[in-house]
């Protein structure tokens, strides 16, 4: 029931341009699926669905890849999003568009930065805890290259 609930919402994403929980939770009830917001909630996380912006400016779910060559993919939403950095010993603070931040981290653990340890995304903050002080330095570094190009 599972896979075949996966397999509904990649369907359903790749059809529609759902920007919401609730939204997606309609789409499974109306294809069939009994499910709680929890299950959804769930369901974007063991998938690695994550939010972009469309041509229009609104957000929508997509499966974010972590396929080897995909790094452009990821550098993409990082610049889409990046607004700002600032570092506070080893804690790297990150401003993105309002909306982005969870798209924006979940690019950068994509990109797999060493000397990251983990992030925690709200609607246009990120907080990265990076190892060392000097490691902040290094990634506040490589993500304005990122940026920039």
């Amino acid at each position: 029931m599972k896979l075949e609930r996966h397999s509904k919402i990649v369907e359903l994403i790749g059809k529609y341009e759902i920007e919401t929980q609730e939204e997606l939770a309609e789409r499974l009830q109306e294809a069939g699926f009994s499910v709680t917001q929890a299950t959804v909630s769930r369901d974007i996380r063991e998938l690695h669905l994550t939010k972009v912006q469309n041509g229009s400016g609104r957000q929508r779910y997509t499966v974010l890849h972590t396929q080897e060559g995909l790094n452009e993919k990821y550098i993409r939403i990082l610049r889409d999003g990046f607004v700002s950095m600032d570092m506070a010993q080893n804690i790297l603070v990150i401003k993105t568009v309002a909306g982005m931040a969870m798209a924006v981290a979940a690019a950068l653990d994509a990109i797999h930065f060493h000397e990251v340890v983990g992030c925690i995304a709200g609607d246009d903050t990120i907080l990265c805890a990076i190892r060392s002080v000097d490691d902040t330095i290094l990634v506040m570094e490589k993500i304005h290259k990122m940026i920039t190009g």
